[in-house]
């Protein structure tokens, strides 16, 4: 008998090409690392941004929407590298690895820059209490500029943490795509 011929779907796929090590070894590896920051300070922008009053909704709207997405997509990228799915699956995961970061550098420096604008539209306005009589008057001082939020003291600490750990995550996805775009292109 003769040998049944291969199944030409079997053989259009080529084989699954990660160069990253797959297990706890991953942990050990600059790459990892980076994706293990990315998801803790990622987590801490999140977190950050909910925890503030949310001044300007629609500007960290994008902030919540990119931190959420990318803790979540980190997450499962690290998982599945971890697990050693990644070589299950049959795909390219150097070039999957490189568009991934690509787009998640491009989302966390739009929301960089957003939570960067509506931490300054405070612009040094501070709201004060001052006692009148019988009432107390909140007096805020306005600051140059047409657009303006009013931030007390916490909630202004709060937004600059968030824009300085929207900063580092974005540092974090830049590296890891320049990391990424070295591993594919070898």
């Amino acid at each position: 008998m003769t040998e049944p011929a291969p199944n030409p779907a079997a053989t259009a796929f080529p084989s699954a090409t990660i160069s990253l090590p797959l297990g706890l070894e991953i942990l050990r590896t600059y790459s990892g690392a980076l994706i293990c920051l990315e998801i803790v300070l990622g987590a801490l922008v999140w977190i950050l941004v909910a925890a503030s009053d949310v001044p300007v909704p629609l500007l960290q709207g994008w902030v919540m929407f990119t931190s959420i997405l990318t803790f979540s997509l980190s997450s499962t990228y690290l998982a599945m590298l971890i697990t050693g799915l990644a070589d299950r699956v049959n795909t390219d995961w150097n070039v999957l690895d490189v568009l991934y970061h690509l787009v998640a550098l491009l989302f966390y420096f739009a929301a960089f820059v957003l939570e960067a604008a509506t931490t300054a539209a405070n612009g040094g306005a501070h709201i004060k209490l001052q006692p009148n009589g019988t009432e107390t008057l909140v007096c805020i001082t306005y600051p140059r500029g047409n657009v303006f939020t009013v931030l007390d003291q916490r909630q202004f600490s709060i937004n600059v943490a968030a824009t300085i750990f929207a900063f580092v995550v974005t540092i974090c996805y830049g590296c890891s795509l320049f990391m990424g775009f070295r591993r594919w292109r070898m």
